[in-house]
């Protein structure tokens, strides 16, 4: 038995081969699955739970449908933060805040979309909590969807705009703030997405041994970790 644990995909209508890639991974999962854990973005962005998911919906109905069978999870990322409780529970997924511990095989494991751990960013760290606020999305949510779509796109482009100008360094994560989580959840295994720098990160803390695994976007191929009981396995594919 394994554990799938996949983050970043950014499911988006001008992206179909991403999400035709996905709907046929889902449908054709096999039963030596136990769960799935969605460490953010999801998708490419969400307005409001009458978004009109262009080009998702049969996606979304294989998930409903795998739902039955196996445990799925979802975290929000930076992307997807206003995809609802409700539309996640009317999918069959859970909705886990950000971070949270698993017990996974008996082990515990501390799960995170990741963008928190980057604190050099501090611009985006700012726009993080403005758009995180109840208050901004109540805002957002009284707009015309219309309105709503446009916003989540000029806000997109700003963002691709604002990453191509920062240097690197400040978008990756802050290691002082990865050791203080290590600390704080008294785990030595941590898993996020967030940075597209897929890796595996083992350090010394306290004496310990402690391994952070990141995983991998889905701009130019899959990235699936398959977690087992006594190893770790990383999927990648082309979508061609």
């Amino acid at each position: 038995m394994q554990t799938l644990f996949i983050s970043d995909l950014h499911l988006d209508n001008k992206r179909p081969e991403v999400i035709n890639y996905f709907t046929n991974y889902i449908k054709n999962l096999t039963d030596e699955i136990d769960s799935i854990y969605i460490l953010g973005d999801f998708v490419e962005y969400w307005v409001g739970d009458d978004d009109p998911a262009i080009g998702l919906k049969e996606l979304f109905k294989e998930v409903k449908n795998k739902s039955k069978i196996y445990n799925i999870y979802l975290m929000h990322g930076n992307r997807d933060f206003m995809l609802s409780k409700e539309f996640c529970q009317n999918l069959g997924i859970k909705l886990l805040p950000d971070p949270s511990v698993i017990n996974l095989y008996g082990k515990q494991i501390l799960i995170m979309h990741g963008d928190t751990l980057c604190i050099d960013d501090i611009a985006y760290q700012e726009f993080r909590k403005l758009v995180r606020s109840q208050s901004w999305q109540d805002e957002v949510l009284k707009k015309p969807l219309n309105e709503r779509i446009k916003l989540a796109e000029e806000l997109r482009k700003k963002s691709l705009k604002e990453t191509e100008s920062k240097r690197e360094i400040i978008m990756d994560v802050n290691q002082k703030e990865v050791d203080k989580y290590f600390l704080k959840y008294n785990v030595d295994l941590m898993i996020h997405g967030h940075t597209h720098r897929p890796n595996i990160h083992i350090t010394s803390l306290n004496g310990s041994k402690v391994k952070r695994i990141v995983l991998g976007d889905w701009y130019n191929s899959s990235f699936i970790l398959k977690y087992q009981k006594d190893k770790v396995l990383i999927e990648k594919n082309s979508f061609c």
